[in-house]
């Protein structure tokens, strides 16, 4: 199993991020809420994937980088879950919607319910 966050699966694009906030669909379990669509074109990785806290959240950016840093590591050890249903790749952006301080293992737990009920939602979307 890898678990890595290689610079190819970082979404940089700004054409991608435009594209999650206008056609994108989002998943919720709060405090986290993951926005994603799928990826047209020749793609290297089949999960684009960048993270977002707010500043009306935390004024303070060592608070945001904090909680950027925790959000890109509770991805990449859990991120085992996603790519085995992925049958087209995605473009994902991880968001933090609250001004409490959760512990790391709260935001892995969130981190894990999150994308199991992404998984229930995209398996969803393709039987329809």
């Amino acid at each position: 199993m890898n678990f890595t966050y290689p610079k190819s699966e970082k979404l940089k694009s700004k054409n991608t991020i435009d594209l999650l906030f206008s056609e994108g669909k989002s998943v919720s379990k709060y405090p986290l809420r993951l926005v994603y669509a799928p990826l047209i074109g020749e793609i290297e990785s089949p999960i684009k994937f960048g993270v977002s806290v707010s500043k009306k959240y935390f004024k303070k950016a060592v608070e945001r980088n904090y909680f950027k840093r925790v959000l890109r590591e509770s991805y990449r050890l859990n991120k085992h879950i996603l790519p085995d249903f992925a049958k087209k790749p995605y473009a994902m952006m991880f968001f933090y919607q609250t001004n409490e301080h959760l512990s790391y293992d709260e935001i892995n737990a969130k981190t894990i319910q999150l994308f199991e009920k992404f998984k229930i939602q995209i398996n969803s979307e393709t039987n329809n």
